[in-house]
């Protein structure tokens, strides 16, 4: 059994450019980390390896130097590693990259499961996952709270649909994204860290993806057109209040009130 891992390199910082041409995040230059999210990802692949034996794969997209998001999911687990670094692949929307990884995928060979975090810091569009699931036709789950069961056939899992929790049952191969919170991941071993100097990353173009539509990769595939980008205004008013503390709450209710915050009576 095989299962790939989605992990991606994100901006460790909230001061990140965007170009306000492509609407492209400008990644040079800036500090980078494992996605949050995929740390829980990473942990129930290794609850389900700990009941089918399988091998677990971590794919990602990005320049070279995203070969260091890779080894981090050694040291969290991963046997293997595959990278879709390629210039045509700069620039794309959520619908491209999905498009892009799922055709990294497909050069995996028997993939039985895709596990992907809820999302990324960076867009938090929680889209990616369902879209690779779309793009390989097969069946997936978001929002995955707790692994039910796991056995050679298939997962059943317990979906948080925001009013009501779902339990569902998914025959191999299918795709889930899961919660912060299914399981409490582990800090990296250094163990499994040291080991990872020898185990395998795959570089993958766009050319040797066989079956890709170049067509639909990178800025140029992308259908999302960015209308405008702007830095968000902080304007920070403080104010000092004096008096008693009953004086002071007379205040903070007026000042409520006058701001339409509280109405008249409350």
């Amino acid at each position: 059994m095989n299962i790939v891992v989605c992990i991606k390199q994100v901006p460790a910082t909230q001061k990140v450019n965007v170009d306000p041409v492509t609407g492209v995040l400008k990644r040079d230059g800036v500090e980078t980390k494992l996605n949050p999210y995929d740390c829980y990802a990473m942990e129930t692949a290794l609850h389900i390896q700990k009941k089918t034996k399988a091998k677990i794969h971590v794919i990602t997209m990005g320049p070279n130097s995203a070969v260091d998001v890779l080894k981090e999911g050694f040291s969290l687990g991963a046997e293997e590693g595959w990278l879709l670094t390629d210039r045509k692949f700069a620039g794309a929307d959520v619908l491209a990259t999905s498009y892009a990884i799922a055709s990294g995928i497909r050069q995996i060979k028997d993939v039985d499961l895709i596990i992907c975090g809820k999302q990324t810091t960076d867009g938090d569009t929680a889209q990616v996952g369902p879209e690779i699931a779309e793009v390989l036709n097969i069946p997936h789950i978001s929002w995955v709270q707790e692994l039910v069961d796991v056995d050679d056939k298939g997962l059943t899992v317990r979906q948080d649909l925001s009013e009501l929790d779902m339990i569902a049952t998914l025959p191999y191969p299918c795709l889930i994204t899961v919660e912060k919170g299914i399981f409490q991941p582990n800090l990296p071993s250094y163990r499994k860290k040291k080991a990872a100097k020898d185990y395998p990353i795959h570089f993958l173009t766009a050319d040797q993806c066989e079956g890709l539509d170049q067509k639909r990769i990178g800025l140029s595939g992308s259908p999302t057109q960015v209308e405008r980008i702007f830095t968000p205004e902080h304007d920070v008013k403080t104010m000092k209040l004096e008096g008693t503390g009953s004086e002071m709450a007379r205040q903070v209710v007026k000042l409520l009130r006058d701001e339409k915050i509280l109405e008249a009576g409350e």
